[in-house]
């Protein structure tokens, strides 16, 4: 039951990721009455915060390896309470602090949680080779995955059987009943002897090829990081398919899943790196694809959820494993690194929405209003046209990457 139980930690975590980025544009402009530029500022100064944040909560980790079960239950707890605390808000003139006070704790939350999981994968894993690591990734992957659509379609469907308001609220007391289910059946999980390494230096990770990867994973991020943004306002406004977003979300989200063996099967036969290399120009078509489309093309948009969702199945498995196993190698402290790692993911996601809000706002869309041929195109530029450049950039840096021979 050992990597089950890493599954269902994941599946909570992920509920904060994200899931998050795709409901709270929408939630905050909404139901808050918060515009988007704001919401973009909101989201880069909360990463700021990470800048400190993510090293420190790896270097604590590293730090007390005894405390990782007291660890592991204060991000549930942190997460048991933000969810039902955030989609309860409503507007008014302390709506706006409320949100960042509530969002400190969500996000701070996550990346304690996300932190161990990914810095204690040598702890988790039955061994520590290349191959145990891979396995590991793709079961903890397989439950990042599953808690993404479930939490993609969550308000949708509790909206659909009665819930008020979208379906927010009764949302956000779901995700924090998962979080205490979650923090009382992983308990075990969280027992094992932590297995440590070497202290970081820069040095340590240049030497490890881990600042290459890590490099390589933002550049990576952004395109996802903009697509996971903006996804609902180009279903909704740009392609005009309205009540068809929870059923794409799941569907991109179910391929990326079902893509995860896959590509871990590949990547012990002929290496990880050579695996991205497959994967990466697929994700760089469907965006392309994505920036063709006219109104109502259902068929043509579900094709390219389909193929961007297995490509992203194989970013998710292939680049921390790549990175655990780096660290692994060359005897490192894991929990510092993916402290930096953590960091580096949100960054892209907030960038992102700094960017691509207030550019969608300055040209005048607006999320379920008649925008203008002008405010359409500046969304189809930034969720279509923007990742390909940025996933065309990722694919050339991996290239320089160093030759690998297949995991044993």
């Amino acid at each position: 039951m050992l990597y089950p139980r890493v599954s269902l930690y994941a599946m909570m975590l992920a509920s904060a990721g994200i899931p998050l980025y795709i409901h709270l544009p929408q939630f905050a402009s909404v139901n808050l009455g918060i515009g988007l530029a704001a919401l973009g500022g909101i989201l880069l100064a909360i990463r700021l915060f990470d800048l400190v944040q993510d090293p420190l909560i790896g270097w604590a980790i590293d730090r007390w390896p005894q405390m990782q079960l007291w660890f592991a239950l204060a991000a549930a707890g942190g997460l048991a309470v933000g969810f039902p605390l955030l989609f309860s808000l409503s507007a008014g003139p302390l709506a706006l602090p409320k949100l960042v006070l509530v969002l400190l704790l969500l996000f701070s939350a996550y990346s304690l949680g996300m932190i161990l999981l990914y810095g204690r994968s040598a702890t988790l894993a039955r061994q520590s080779t290349p191959r145990a690591l891979l396995t590991l990734a793709a079961f903890r992957e397989a439950g990042m995955l599953s808690g993404v659509i479930l939490a993609a379609i969550a308000p949708a469907v509790l909206a659909a059987l009665g819930a008020a308001g979208q379906g927010y609220g009764a949302f956000g007391l779901v995700l924090g009943g998962l979080a205490l289910f979650t923090a009382a059946a992983t308990l075990r999980l969280w027992r094992r002897p932590a297995v440590t390494g070497q202290p970081l230096s820069v040095t340590a990770l240049t030497r490890a090829g881990a600042l290459r990867l890590l490099a390589l994973a933002v550049l990576n991020s952004l395109p996802v990081a903009l697509t996971s943004t903006l996804f609902l306002f180009f279903v909704e406004d740009r392609l005009q398919l309205p009540g068809h977003a929870g059923p794409l979300l799941v569907l991109f989200f179910l391929s990326a899943g079902l893509s995860v063996p896959l590509w871990t099967r590949l990547s012990q036969r002929i290496g990880a790196k050579q695996t991205l290399l497959i994967a990466m120009p697929l994700a760089i078509a469907s965006f392309a694809g994505a920036a063709f489309l006219t109104p109502g093309s259902l068929i043509g948009f579900a094709v390219i959820c389909a193929a961007s969702g297995a490509a992203l199945g194989a970013d998710m498995v292939l680049l921390p494993a790549m990175f655990s196993i780096a660290l692994t190698r060359a005897g490192l402290n894991a929990s510092a690194a993916f402290g930096i790692w953590s960091f580096a993911g949100k960054l892209a996601l907030a960038l992102a929405a700094a960017l691509a809000l207030p550019l969608l706002e300055q040209q005048g869309f607006q999320p379920g209003a008649a925008n203008s041929q002008q405010a359409l195109r500046a969304l189809s530029l930034s969720y279509a046209v923007l990742p390909c450049v940025l996933k065309t950039v990722a694919f050339a840096f991996a290239l320089t990457l160093p030759s690998e021979r297949a995991t044993q």
